[in-house]
């Protein structure tokens, strides 16, 4: 069925098709900046660092599976005009029992690693300045006051200036190491090296994947897209997020290639790993290149931790809204998903209480090592997640939750399913390696 003869979520005709413009890229810019950390860019650096270009080819396929995920989430939003907890609530009483009690948790641990991950690079340019837990506080702090105050328009602008930073300090850092053009061609074929299977499922599962992918639809409904007319516009906002993410995949696989794996120098795992190559990137090339990386590796801690702020709180919101407003029968007595929806969300007091939890509890953590049992319950249940998302979107967009002409094909099916399976596989891979 042609595009315009699309319904909303209230079975009303859509208006018509808007022309897909670079000019409304927006929300998958502020998805890429917020779902590439500065762990992810680590965990990157040591696959190239060990295998060299082998695995670039898993790096393209990552792109392609967090493209579909994505796209699934924001064709949801657009194609009922209901949110992604609306569709999961409709699933039943489970899905309400497990994101509240996930979003709790993560939120408290995520707090203080992204305030860490963001002080780490203010620390390393002013050595002689305050310590790590003051540099955190202070970025926790002025996040909570930007996402507190501003709203998306100015929200998404600086994401995009803070991506920009990203892009221009990893892919500058990846010309200066002189990439092997013909093996970095070569990495394209797909092959596993001995020992290679983990780093390769992280390559595909990991930079990127997080529940901020949940939030796209979210950012999607503010930027005042709000129905199925809006679905080209989404899906070009979609790719060129996710374009951009493999860009940063390969940059760093190529760093990792380059500057590491012909060397042998190993990196400390997690955020601390980006200082080590600041002081190799010093060794190579001097302290311009070293200092403008830190201020690339705050760029990306920094993009996440507001992202999340920012996404994973209107997430907040809206379970807490629709946790408490009665469960409707059908999407015609729903209220439909808009910027309206957003911008109350944002002013509510759901929104801002769980502002201040991400923020002022996790500080705690700052001090004290974290409790055994608490980074178990962590690492499961965000473990957990990504199948989660896969699976959930796979149930609601093959029924009748959605209306027909914007249910999966078999390419959208055949990639959430891959998506599902391989972050199972991560997911019983994780809990594995838990401190049991």
């Amino acid at each position: 069925m042609a595009e315009t003869s699309a319904t909303t979520g209230t079975g009303e005709p859509a208006s018509r098709p808007r022309k897909s413009s670079w000019k409304y890229i927006g929300p998958g810019i502020v998805v890429a900046a917020t779902g590439v950390g500065a762990g992810d860019l680590v965990a990157t650096l040591i696959a190239g660092s060990k295998f060299g270009y082998t695995l670039m080819w898993a790096a393209v396929i990552g792109c392609v599976v967090k493209i579909s995920l994505a796209e699934a989430a924001g064709r949801w939003h657009l194609a009922t005009g209901r949110t992604l907890f609306d569709g999961w609530r409709s699933l039943g009483a489970w899905t309400t029992a497990y994101f509240a009690i996930y979003v709790v948790l993560w939120g408290f641990i995520y707090g203080a690693t992204a305030m860490s991950s963001s002080a780490l690079p203010i620390v390393a340019l002013f050595p002689d300045g305050p310590g790590l837990k003051f540099w955190a506080i202070v970025t926790g702090l002025i996040g909570l006051a930007f996402v507190w105050f501003n709203r998306y328009a100015v929200f998404e602008k600086v994401m995009t200036v803070l991506i920009g930073i990203m892009f221009v300090v990893v892919v500058y850092v990846a010309a200066r190491v002189v990439p092997d053009v013909g093996a970095s061609f070569a990495g394209l074929v797909p092959v596993l090296p001995d020992g290679s299977l983990l780093y390769t499922l992280g390559l595909i599962g990991g930079v990127g994947g997080t529940i901020t992918m949940a939030a796209y639809g979210y950012w999607v409904n503010a930027k005042g897209w709000s129905n199925s007319s809006w679905m080209k516009v989404m899906r070009l906002d979609n790719r060129v997020a996710y374009v951009t993410t493999g860009i940063f995949v390969v940059a760093m696989l190529i760093v990792g290639a380059e500057l590491l794996h012909a060397s042998q120098i190993a990196l400390t795992s997690g955020d601390r790993g980006l200082i080590d190559l600041g002081k190799v990137l010093e060794d190579r090339f001097g302290a311009g290149t070293a200092k403008l990386f830190l201020v690339g590796f705050f760029a990306t801690s920094f993009s996440s931790l507001i992202g999340v702020w920012h996404g994973v709180s209107l997430m907040f919101a809206d379970f807490v809204e629709r946790f408490r407003a009665p469960a409707a029968e059908d999407a015609s007595e729903k209220e439909q998903a808009g910027p309206a929806v957003v911008e109350r969300q944002q002013r509510s007091l759901p929104f801002r209480a769980y502002l201040l939890w991400l923020t002022f509890p996790p500080m705690a953590l700052l001090w004290l090592d974290e409790p055994f049992g608490l980074v178990i319950a962590y690492g499961v249940l965000g473990a957990f997640f990504m199948p989660f998302l896969a699976l959930t979107l796979l149930w609601l967009l093959n029924s009748s939750r959605t209306p027909k002409e914007w249910r999966n094909g078999w390419v959208s099916n055949g990639m959430l399913v891959l998506a599902g399976l391989l972050f199972i596989v991560l997911c019983i891979q994780q809990v594995r390696e838990q401190p049991w």
